[in-house]
């Protein structure tokens, strides 16, 4: 890895002409560099299942703010393998999550839900980020960006239903859902928490009951109660959200 800093530090250095250039030449040269280097480090991985992995990430951690320009080229010669390149990338340098999903998204190399998957399952700390970031490049696919990042880690899927949430208030009850469906035997926590951040705890109740099995309007109204709501505005909201009597009879927080 020595070696292959001092060659990319001198071959840097020659890439830059002895007069003024254009950006763009600047830019194609140095694309040049990485991409020879690039292709060594992969030369010294050739028998590993993971040398485009360990090769990205042998770049980044070297020169993270060359990073624009090795997933171009790790992209550009390896597409299949864009698995890798983004565990690679996140491995190398986790604070640049961020601008690693926003390069791979941009490159349509894959659906974005694949790709948020696939970061959340490699940077579990850093799936609000991920969602964030996925959601501003595809808001026509916030719910299932939210959905298959929940439910690809879920021991983390609180704090992104929570932050999002609390990101994107205006699409709380949309989240609730996809929260409510995605994990029904924990319908009771999301209720409580999701009443914590909201304007209107009648509605909450009401799609929190509309989207389970009957049997959970016991525990979104017991819920709710424990929240601080008074038994009969949990109980019409319960019902107002499709809780059958029966359901309602059971109750007794």
């Amino acid at each position: 890895m020595k070696y292959i800093c001092v060659l990319f530090t001198i071959l840097l250095s020659l890439s830059f002409p002895l007069h003024s250039t254009s950006y763009n030449s600047l830019e194609y040269r140095q694309e040049k560099v990485i991409s020879n280097l690039f292709d060594q480090l992969v030369r010294h991985h050739i028998n590993s299942t993971l040398a485009i992995e360990r090769s990205v990430s042998a770049l980044l951690k070297s020169y993270p703010e060359q990073i624009d320009i090795v997933l171009k080229v790790a992209l550009a010669k390896y597409p299949q393998e864009y698995k890798q390149i983004i565990c690679g990338a996140l491995r190398a340098e986790p604070a640049l999550t961020s601008d690693v999903i926003t390069i791979l998204l941009k490159s349509n190399i894959a659906a974005s839900t694949d790709i948020v998957s696939i970061a959340v399952n490699e940077e579990p700390a850093y799936a609000t980020e991920i969602v964030k970031t996925a959601v501003l490049l595809y808001p026509d696919k916030f719910e299932s960006i939210v959905r298959v990042a929940i439910l690809t880690e879920p021991v983390m899927a609180n704090n992104v239903v929570k932050n999002t949430m609390q990101s994107y208030p205006e699409k709380l009850l949309d989240i609730l859902v996809i929260a409510v469906k995605a994990f029904p035997d924990q319908v009771a926590n999301i209720v409580r928490d999701t009443l914590r951040l909201s304007t209107d705890d009648r509605e909450v109740i009401s799609v929190a009951v509309s989207f389970s099995t009957g049997d959970k309007a016991r525990e979104i109204i017991t819920a709710a109660i424990r929240s601080g709501m008074s038994k009969e505005s949990a109980t019409a909201a319960a019902i107002a959200g499709g809780a059958k009597p029966a359901d309602i009879a059971r109750n007794n927080p």
